[in-house]
């Protein structure tokens, strides 16, 4: 045979735009072919003649360092031989010189990065660009992380945009977030962290592993990952953890840098997850869990410890209650555990525990929280407790020189309260505690505790500070098995609530409400403190106490106010960093009964809203002009003011920095858009300055052809 009749590629096509489509990846900024797994994809082949019956045609797939065939790294598809690891090929048409070929990859197939190379007799051609990522297939019902409901995957898979809950239980406020799944190096990311994770092939192929390997990595805890915690609030070295607006920029500089990316807590964290979750194609939320416990334990209980002031003491509690909470739930099927657990899965990358070894956790069946079946992997217990523990409250006085503990309180249904998570396919909050809890005080509820509490085997009521060795007698008696709340035998209840909106500079103007059901009078003395905190539970200042003996005439109720001048929190508010809550703390003790109660309730600022102006629709290409408008309300000054906005397909982060902006001042800052995507788009704002880091906003834009 002449050499010239020897078959050679002369050209591939990775046909982008049809292909992309198809596997809903159009969206992905990157040159190369993204594909999901399971799902056909063509390639045209361009041969230097016409394909002859003895021609042998091969489309080799190969991942990793080395690919070969027996590690099942290297795919070798030849047409007429159908099957191999459960990848199919086959001729679509044959026109002249050009062949259009069909590939499917196995639904079961390893997520990465093939490299695409056509093999013709003993000639073989690399495509320039030949490479291909493989992602998960929520659209192929024999992928593990099949979601069947269209609106569902819009959401949890190709959304970009959305929203965190935060705040606390009393005051649930959203943050605009921008995961940004799509933007440029955010796949390339994701495919570095595949490959830094270190699992093996096998384990590529499994959502389960995968989830579990991003939530270590996207903390740098271990493996330099992507995220540097920092809850001290000095954040001199790096960026604040309120000044993000979404999940782009941390992962392109990560990319970029390949060192840790300063600093986060926990929303940014859960941000980020989400981001890789849905770029690698797992449908994935972030969860606000509120009053979330962090019981190091695990033995179902957080101690809190006050002074006899009823101010909250920080450095008796190695455990924590934190007003909020964010972690992530992943869509999938779960083949390692027993039928009944797929669905929900959660992960959190906020370095909390180890697991393992690691700074990991999850995935977790949300139906194994439920349930009570807390011994399934992974880190069942640690969940069950963030969203099931007790609070207990102490108080602490001196007897003799020495300290004393005296419980003045249990709470059995305050941790996990308001399980959120943004709607599908609206801009609004939806409560998902029923898939977390069963209805407290039900049947279920009761069974799922006891299945609980028989693997997790709670100690019994002793105060837990690192003085505790020195106290006898209150361990002696041991929890009931399913705690009820307790029942006063004056109907003793107690309200905190705000009575005037709690703007920064004004005076802090609060109340508490003692209410007694049971006919008679009675003697109440009411202790209630106010407190700075961080939303980790740290105390940073203490602002004021009240102190009052009330008698009631039952049944009946009397409020209490309480008030905080603005000097005694401005300072505070201007010094630090983080977003702080107002939290107050009441204990009340009827003096004929004995009957004791403690209650607290975080709340948090109110702030002057950011306006943003711009048309509800622009084409695309065609520039619009975006104007963000402030007045500061507040009879403060704001000082060092800087505006954060970012719009996903429109514009690339941006910052404006404002000065100081005066009491009853007007502040207005423009931004000219260029739409490069289609469909609706959304910008997020977000005002910083020292007294106030919360002020966010989003708008949505309607961007045609």
């Amino acid at each position: 045979v002449f050499p010239e009749s020897s078959l050679k590629v002369t050209g591939v096509d990775f046909l982008k735009s049809q292909n992309t489509r198809q596997h809903h990846t159009d969206g992905y900024n990157i040159q190369s072919l993204v594909v999901r797994r399971g799902q056909p994809f063509q390639v045209q082949v361009s041969l230097s003649r016409e394909l002859r019956a003895a021609d042998k045609l091969t489309l080799r797939f190969g991942i990793g360092e080395s690919p070969m065939k027996n590690r099942g790294s290297l795919l070798s598809l030849k047409p007429e031989r159908e099957d191999f690891n459960g990848w199919k090929i086959s001729m679509v048409e044959r026109k002249g010189r050009e062949c259009l070929l069909s590939v499917t990859s196995a639904p079961n197939a390893p997520v990465g990065i093939y490299n695409m190379q056509v093999k013709t007799g003993s000639n073989i051609y690399k495509p320039e660009n030949g490479v291909v990522y493989l992602l998960f297939n929520p659209w192929c019902e024999d992928d593990v992380v099949y979601m069947s409901n269209d609106a569902e995957k819009e959401e949890y898979v190709l959304n970009d945009t959305g929203t965190i809950y935060v705040g606390s239980a009393y005051s649930i406020y959203d943050r605009p977030w921008n995961f940004g799944q799509f933007e440029e190096f955010v796949l390339d990311a994701c495919m570095y962290l595949l490959d830094k994770s270190k699992l093996s092939l096998d384990q590529r192929r499994d959502p389960a592993h995968v989830s579990r390997a991003m939530s270590a990595l996207v903390n740098a805890n271990d493996d330099s990952g992507v995220l540097l915690g920092n809850w001290s609030g000095n954040y001199v070295s790096g960026t604040s953890p309120m000044d993000w607006i979404g999940s782009v920029t941390i992962l392109q500089k990560y990319y970029k840098t390949k060192k840790p990316v300063r600093y986060g807590q926990c929303w940014v964290f859960a941000g980020v997850l989400n981001t890789v979750m849905r770029c690698l194609g797992v449908p994935c939320r972030c969860v606000s869990t509120f009053d979330s416990a962090h019981d190091t334990e695990e033995n179902l209980r957080v101690d809190v410890y006050l002074n006899e002031k009823g101010e909250k003491l920080n450095s008796l509690s190695f455990d924590s209650v934190w007003n909020f909470h964010v972690w992530n739930d992943a869509w999938m099927k779960r083949t390692d555990i027993p039928d009944g657990f797929s669905g929900w899965q959660a992960i959190d990358s906020t370095p909390q525990e180890q697991s393992q070894g690691r700074f990991q956790c999850g995935p977790c069946p949300v139906k194994a929280v439920r349930e009570g079946d807390v011994y399934l992997p992974y880190d069942a217990k640690f969940v069950y407790a963030e969203v099931n523990a007790d609070r207990v409250y102490w108080v602490v006085k001196k007897v003799n020189g020495k300290d004393k503990y005296f419980k003045v309180g249990t709470e059995t249904q305050a941790i996990g309260k308001n399980i959120s998570t943004k709607a599908v396919g609206q801009n609004r909050r939806v409560d998902i505690t029923k898939e977390y809890k069963y209805p407290e005080g039900s049947k279920q509820e009761r069974m799922s505790m006891q299945r609980a509490y028989s693997f997790l085997r709670p100690s019994g009521l002793m105060p837990r500070s690192g003085y505790a060795s020195t106290l006898q007698g209150i361990g002696a008696n041991t929890e009931p098995l399913v705690p009820k709340e307790p029942v006063t035998k004056t109907g003793l209840h107690l309200e905190i609530a705000n009575t005037e909106p709690l703007h920064p500079g004004n005076p802090l103007e609060m109340a508490i409400t003692v209410k007694i059901s049971a006919p008679g009078n009675w003697t109440v003395d009411l202790i209630g403190s106010c407190q700075l905190q961080y939303y980790t539970g740290d105390v940073q200042a203490n602002l004021g106490t009240v102190k009052e003996i009330i008698t009631l005439e039952g049944p009946s109720e009397m409020q209490i106010p309480l008030k905080i001048a603005p000097d005694a929190y401005m300072k505070t508010l201007s010094s630090v960093e983080d977003e702080v809550l107002i939290l107050v703390t009441a204990i009340a003790e009827v003096k004929e009964t004995n009957d004791k109660l403690t209650k607290e309730t975080s709340m948090r600022f109110q702030y002057p809203p950011i306006t943003v102006q711009m048309p509800e629709t622009a084409t695309l290409y065609n520039d619009f002009n975006c104007a963000f408008i402030f007045k500061n309300k507040l009879n403060v000054t704001l000082e060092n003011c800087k505006l954060l906005v970012e719009g996903l397909g429109i514009f690339k982060m941006t910052t404006f920095e404002l000065g100081d902006i005066m009491p009853g001042r007007i502040m207005k800052s423009e931004i000219v858009c260029t739409p490069t995507r289609l469909g609706e788009k959304k910008i997020v704002a977000k005002l910083i300055s020292n007294q106030i880091k919360g002020i966010s906003t989003e708008k949505a834009i309607f961007i045609t052809e």
